[in-house]
């Protein structure tokens, strides 16, 4: 999958979540894709999906944890 096609269902997945779940949802949504987005910037993941710049924190967490959480055991393909 390209990476605008990424931004397009991590997107789609943020209209679709409960107001009190966004946040939820974009952290489920960054971790699902982390391996697919390894290389980019926080900067430029907030400019794909439309976020303010200060996701970019939370990317770059998501991110990080997406390792720890594999190495757990995690299959990011069931999420």
């Amino acid at each position: 999958m390209n990476e605008q096609a990424i931004f397009d269902h991590i997107k789609q997945a943020l209209d679709d979540a409960p107001r009190n779940q966004y946040t939820t949802e974009l952290h489920l949504q960054m971790i699902k894709y982390a391996d697919s987005l390894k290389s980019m910037t926080a900067r430029e993941f907030c400019e794909g999906v439309g976020l303010k710049p200060s996701f970019g924190t939370e990317f770059s967490k998501m991110r990080n944890l997406t390792h720890r959480l594999k190495a757990a055991g995690l299959n990011t393909d069931l999420l």
